[in-house]
């Protein structure tokens, strides 16, 4: 089951996401961070005047998320932020496994270990056959597409969006430039096997006239496209296509290029026309088009328009979201954002007929998001508040086993073969299961789950030493009390 409809978790992402229940999300269409290094401010006076956000990240700042992955079976996500690290200039101790940045005031594996955990359990909210585009730009988007590699599997990358977000370049100055004008960013789509995709775009007015440069007595647009009506002669004898229609029959054995059966489908459908000269036509119309495929360079929607503007530092053109969103779903599906900032992807799928499920840690963004989708739904916000639904603590799973401690002991005793789940622990093996002792490796406090795969089970002296701490933290300073081997 997945979160109400309309629900906006004004919420750390991180222990919302690990409330949600798993595969129950068709699309995630997000816009995170992107380590740019730079403090954000909204201007005075715009909706989101006390907007503040500060895009640097240091070591200090994410310990509680990389004790989690310390504690987690993703080895290769370990390694990139570890690659990551050393590029920069730092270390890494091999006997703790702790990350020195060195120097680095500003750390790349700093910022992909806050975001790993995140796009973990975003992996697991989403469908098997669901979707997910993460908005990036050049700052940290190698290393991304390294971490959603890793999380979401090399096999289902799907595309590289690049979207040219203006075509202006800075004004001038006194100093040469040294590098290319950035006019760009990128957009990671992953997906799911078997996910489906209509990858089409609006048509310009210059290409309907084009491509539709006929019109019917109705007004409606069409081209002709009479020479589908036979098959070629080339294309070689196809008895089960010759037949009578209407008097009508190709002098060739290649036959019509339509069944019978499709052939009064589409005459009724006034797709197929007797002229008055005796000869068929075969039209077809605009309306029948999904439009014109989209490629990978995205050029036709730049920043947003004056009216969509909330101040909002890193807001993007609803027009972006709503590609994404026609594209990787269906109506009646369920996306979710779980960096809605400004609400963009929210209203979006409103405005689509989808329902949505937005996150964001800024309190500003209950009151943008508000504003922004009554200007859609056209309600008036005084009388109709409930419209949205802002929740400011984690939900909880619904689709957890609830298993009596108990019966947990029991199961954690055979998993761990009698034995205390801390590597390092002195005790050879702990004799009955009823002196298992239950514990979690990402603490109910940074929203870890009661079910078996986040449980362990210690003897009582490490479950006393462990208290609170991560199952990671804790790793690490046992792993730390070891004598050092001999060199």
């Amino acid at each position: 089951m997945s979160p109400p409809n309309r629900t906006l978790y004004v919420y750390d992402n991180l222990p919302v996401l690990r409330g949600i229940n798993s595969e129950s999300i068709d699309l995630i269409a997000t816009d995170p961070p992107f380590n740019s290094k730079r403090l954000y401010n909204a201007p005075l006076g715009s909706r989101s005047a006390k907007q503040k956000f500060k895009d640097r990240w240091h070591w200090d700042d994410v310990t509680g998320e990389w004790h989690d992955l310390v504690a987690s079976d993703w080895p290769s996500i370990k390694e990139i932020i570890e690659a990551a690290a050393v590029i920069e200039g730092g270390s890494i101790d091999k006997l703790t496994g702790r990350i020195d940045t060195g120097r680095t005031k500003n750390s790349t594996a700093a910022f992909l270990t806050w975001m790993a955990p995140r796009l973990i359990e975003m992996k697991r909210v989403l469908k098997p056959m669901g979707s997910i585009y993460l908005h990036c730009d050049p700052s940290a988007n190698s290393y991304l597409r390294l971490l959603m590699d890793a999380v979401f599997g090399r096999q289902n990358f799907r595309n590289e969006i690049v979207w040219q977000r203006h075509t202006s370049l800075a004004k001038g100055s006194q100093h040469a430039p040294k590098t290319w004008g950035n006019t760009t960013d990128m957009i990671f789509f992953y997906a799911g096997s078997g996910a489906s995709l209509s990858p089409y775009r609006r048509m310009t007015d210059e290409e309907v006239i084009k491509q539709f440069p006929l019109v019917n007595d109705k007004g409606e647009r069409y081209y002709d496209d009479s020479s589908h009506i036979w098959s070629s002669p080339n294309m070689g004898a196809r008895p089960n296509l010759c037949y009578e229609w209407r008097g009508f029959t190709n002098p060739h054995p290649s036959g019509w290029r339509l069944s019978k059966e499709r052939l009064e489908e589409e005459y009724k459908k006034g797709n197929i026309i007797i002229k008055a000269n005796g000869r068929l036509q075969r039209r077809k119309y605009q309306r029948d088009y999904k439009g014109k495929q989209a490629g990978n360079l995205w050029t036709d929607m730049h920043i947003y328009q004056k009216k969509e503007r909330t101040g909002w530092s890193t807001q993007k053109p609803l027009a972006l979201y709503e590609r994404i969103i026609k594209a990787s779903s269906n109506e009646g599906d369920v996306v979710l954002d779980p960096f809605c900032g400004c609400a963009t992807t929210c209203v979006a799928a409103e405005k689509l007929g989808r329902q949505w499920v937005g996150i964001d840690i800024d309190p500003v963004a209950e009151t943008i998001t508000k504003d922004r989708l009554f200007d859609v739904s056209g309600l008036n916000q005084m009388m109709d508040d409930s419209f949205v639904t802002v929740r400011k603590h984690p939900p909880k799973r619904g689709d957890i086993e609830q298993i009596a401690d108990r019966k947990m002991r029991l199961l954690l005793w055979k998993r761990q073969g009698g034995k205390c789940a801390n590597p390092y622990c002195t005790l050879k093996r702990i004799e009955r299961k009823e002196d298992v002792e239950l514990d979690h490796m990402i603490p109910k406090s940074r929203g870890g789950s009661d079910d078996l795969a986040n449980r362990i089970g210690l003897c009582g002296n490490c479950n006393k030493r462990k208290s609170a701490k991560a199952w990671g933290q804790f790793l690490d300073e046992e792993r730390s009390m070891q004598p050092h081997p001999k060199i």
